[in-house]
């Protein structure tokens, strides 16, 4: 066993989960000893940084996605590692940067979807590192990356399933997508259809105007040439 609970004595054989990936994307946890995963829980305890490492990448293995190495807090005495946040591949966004020219640099292929799912742990007095906080559920569909099934069959359909589902969730976003494109587009056209009346109105005033100034130069030229052959 890789983490302990604090203050659990008993030496039974800890609880393992199975995730089942459904056709929507949720998950299922189902006690199953060929799994041989612990799910984290606050006030897990592991010997060391790296130990905690090993547990949550085998643990997202298991449930279906990519471990990434986040955020760390030093010692202010020493500069030590004391805190490491371990989160989902997927969690935050992409942010555009620039170079030394204060150019945008041409966006690269993100896999980043805001994700929240974290672990984090925290090195207590006695030098164990201690799980404080925990975040289990995911804002994308989980995919199982290897067969752990001990059915090949039953992991196939998984991963199909997987697959599937991700692929449901890619078509919900482009539909969302293109709604909000047409909505945009729908506003544009009318936003052109007024701006274009208000011309159109300017432009008739301005005409109505310049025939105005038009007759009355040309009353003006008459009283002039009159009243000179007078």
């Amino acid at each position: 066993m890789i983490g302990a609970r604090i203050g659990d004595s008993s030496q039974d054989t800890p609880e393992l989960v199975e995730v089942n990936i459904a056709a929507d994307g949720s998950t299922s946890d189902v006690s199953c000893e060929e799994r041989g995963v612990e799910e984290p829980c606050v006030g897990m305890e592991f010997e060391s940084e790296d130990a905690a490492k090993k547990f949550y990448d085998e643990y997202a293995r298991h449930a279906g996605f990519k471990m990434r190495i986040d955020q760390c807090r030093r010692s202010e005495v020493d500069k030590k590692i004391i805190s490491r946040r371990l989160s989902c591949n997927k969690e935050g966004y992409y942010t555009k940067s620039k170079n030394q020219f204060g150019h945008i640099r041409k966006q690269q292929t993100s896999s980043r979807q805001g994700c929240n799912a974290m672990m984090l742990v925290r090195v207590n007095k006695f030098g164990k590192w201690v799980v404080t906080k925990f975040e289990k559920d995911h804002t994308h569909p989980l995919v199982l990356s290897t067969c752990l099934s001990v059915n090949e069959g039953d992991c196939k359909e998984r991963r199909i399933q997987g697959l599937t589902a991700e692929l449901k969730h890619q078509d919900g976003l482009i539909k969302f997508y293109r709604e909000h494109l047409c909505m945009l587009l729908g506003e544009i056209e009318q936003q052109t259809e007024v701006l274009s009346t208000k011309i159109q109105v300017a432009v008739n005033n301005v005409r109505e105007i310049e025939t105005k100034e038009q007759k009355q130069l040309k009353h003006i030229n008459f009283f002039v040439s009159r009243n000179k052959k007078m």
